[in-house]
């Protein structure tokens, strides 16, 4: 037996397993057979969900590629176009219009692309390979409940490789749960409702502790001599002891004088843009765990409610690390004594704390950012391209 036919043989075992599931879950006979035995193995999935990036993308391309004239524009004739239901959004569930465009940008470029693949296929696919298959399997249980409940029928239900769905990209069980129908058409429908995709939107974020007194975040000036160990998302404090730090807003104006919980973040270094964010951005990374995204979404909205672009932008030469110079970087410093955690080549919050702790060893400017001088010190040959 051929090695593709052995794979056929075990994805069909597969299936008649998940139907099991499905049907002991509540699901219908008759959606159960009709999905579930449509469903298809999709390899291009599986090379989807094992590609890794071989460079990191930095905070200036991640932020240019997402925030650029033409979403803002886009964003603001659609703030106009939308208004009275944005407004409606609003008033039931706290959060501006801006946000929600935002989002809906950041996801789908205003619905222009949901996505191509079959999420039955694709969660059937990842929910029979043993990677993440309890989470996928979780996740083809809500996609069978949303077709019984009438949503969606199953040829329609596209969304990307992963199964996100919809105007805003949501995963079915996100969907079961928030999910709503605001045009009153009997169906929650996130695919051809504009209406429902926008009310689910606010509902989801409504559920996720958005406050609707206070913004996302800001851009912030630091003074000379700052010390960057302060920084990071853990190391929140009220807004008026950052101002007793001289730190102003964007524009070298005092910030206010408020008992405000401020976390600080430099996603580019010292030489980047810094922003104080509050209580919505750890909202905003309940949608979305980056931080590059949330910023994304914050300053998106800015822009479609009119405000300007950064004051300090990121710099456009910023390394392009790979994941095999970050994991040469973590195995350097954790070999000199700095915990940067199990060398796995992502720069996560331990990896910048080592960075941190060294830089400030060397007398660097410790923002815990690894740039030409952090790797020449510990004499890291950088894979090829290193620049952008």
């Amino acid at each position: 037996m051929s090695a593709e036919n052995t794979t056929s043989t075990q994805f069909q075992s597969c299936v008649a397993n998940l139907k099991t599931r499905a049907l002991k879950s509540g699901v219908s006979e008759k959606v159960a057979d009709d999905v579930l035995g449509q469903v298809s193995y999709l390899d291009r999935v599986i090379e989807l969900d094992r590609r890794q990036p071989e460079f990191t993308t930095t905070f200036a391309d991640y932020l240019n590629r997402r925030v650029n004239e033409d979403r803002i524009e886009k964003g603001r004739a659609l703030l106009e176009r939308h208004r009275a239901l944005l407004n409606r959004v609003t008033a039931e569930t706290g959060v501006p219009a801006a946000y929600l465009l935002a989002f809906w940008g950041l996801e789908t470029n205003f619905g222009t692309y949901f996505g191509k693949m079959s999420v039955p296929s694709s969660l059937a696919t990842l929910a029979c390979d043993p990677r993440r298959a309890d989470y996928f399997s979780g996740e083809l249980m809500s996609a069978l409940q949303i077709i019984d409940e009438g949503a969606i029928t199953p040829d329609q239900m596209e969304g990307s490789w992963a199964g996100a769905m919809g105007h805003v990209q949501f995963m079915p069980s996100v969907f079961l749960r928030y999910a709503v129908d605001a045009d009153g058409d009997g169906k929650r429908d996130l695919w051809h409702s504009i209406p429902d995709a926008m009310m689910s939107a606010g509902n989801f974020l409504n559920h996720l502790g958005w406050d609707g007194d206070y913004r996302w975040g800001r851009e912030v000036l630091l003074p000379k001599q700052f010390d960057y160990s302060e920084a990071g998302l853990k190391r929140a404090k009220p807004l008026t002891d950052w101002r007793k730090e001289g730190i102003t807003d964007a524009f070298g104006n005092a910030l206010p004088n408020a008992d405000v919980k401020a976390a600080l973040i430099v996603p580019a270094g010292h030489e980047g843009p810094a922003f104080l964010v509050y209580h919505n951005f750890h909202v905003i990374m309940g949608w979305n765990r980056s931080e590059y995204y949330a910023i994304a979404v914050g300053h998106l909205a800015d822009r479609i409610a009119g405000g300007g672009g950064l004051q300090q932008p990121p710099p456009e030469d910023a390394l392009h690390l790979s994941r095999q110079d970050i994991e040469a970087l973590q195995n350097a410093l954790n070999d000199q004594g700095y915990d940067a955690g199990t060398p796995d080549g992502i720069l996560g919050p331990a990896t910048r704390s080592a960075i941190r702790d060294y830089q400030r060893s060397r007398k660097l400017i410790a923002d815990g950012y690894p740039d030409e001088i952090l790797f020449e010190s510990l004499k890291i040959t950088l894979s090829e391209p290193d620049k952008g």
